[in-house]
């Protein structure tokens, strides 16, 4: 990745400012044996700050814009600690704003958001009908200012994607069933995370991006709520 966005930095001539570079840190669980970023045998303090360490020196940069805890620790009494070091990161200025990955219990997110003293500006989950969609937390998100980030947004919900009906309102809009899903997800004041590596997908999840930050309506209120019935969103 630090590869890659310093050379399309310097082909288009763009300033680190004007890209958005989010990493995570990870607990033992979350890695393979022999892809550890950290003494897995270091204090847990101490592993969050190698663990940064490396992702600045992966991503070629002083900073990074957004970074996440990949998702509660053990107890938490670890989850808090681990957030304590993150706060000290944005202090240091080397990260500028924190998010939780993973959390799909509102009250673990609730009593980090009170205990502390830089709040989540991210919820990063899985946007799936097991977690109830996460009605609760993405209200809970848009009362805090959280900015909710969906992954697995379209792995999860293929069979409403392939549906008749989501594929004509795919075609009524000039859209591929897939970006629908996107544009549904912006119309509800998401994030959703798009991990494709099709140079074709990359451009139209782009656009449709553009599309809602050049303050276009892409879906109306009655798209949204067809979108949702399908989905079996409540």
């Amino acid at each position: 990745v630090g590869d890659g966005w310093t050379a399309a930095a310097k082909e288009l001539n763009l300033k680190r400012e004007d890209l958005w570079l989010q990493t995570k840190f990870s607990g033992l669980g979350a890695h393979s044996e022999d892809n550890i970023p950290y003494d897995k045998d270091a204090p847990l303090e101490t592993r969050v700050r190698q663990s940064l360490a490396l992702s600045l020196q992966n991503l070629q940069t002083d900073y990074i814009d957004s970074l996440v805890m990949h998702s509660p620790m053990r107890s938490y009494e670890e989850t808090l600690r681990v957030w304590r070091v993150f706060e000290s990161f944005v202090e240091e200025n080397k990260v500028r704003q924190l998010g939780l990955a993973n959390c799909y219990d509102q009250k673990t997110f609730l009593r980090l958001y009170e205990d502390s003293h830089i709040k989540p500006k991210v919820l990063q989950n899985r946007f799936y009908s097991q977690s109830g969609f996460d009605t609760e937390l993405r209200d809970l998100c848009d009362a805090y200012g959280v900015t909710y980030q969906s992954f697995w947004t379209l792995s999860a919900n293929r069979e409403a994607i392939k549906s008749r009906e989501w594929k004509a309102m795919a075609l009524n809009k000039n859209l591929s069933p897939q970006t629908l899903m996107y544009a549904y997800m912006m119309s509800l004041g998401h994030t959703p995370l798009s991990g494709t590596t099709d140079v074709t997908h990359m451009k139209e999840d782009v656009d449709i991006m553009m599309r809602f930050q050049n303050g276009e309506e892409v879906l109306s209120k009655d798209d949204v709520e067809t979108l949702s019935s399908l989905l079996g969103v409540q």
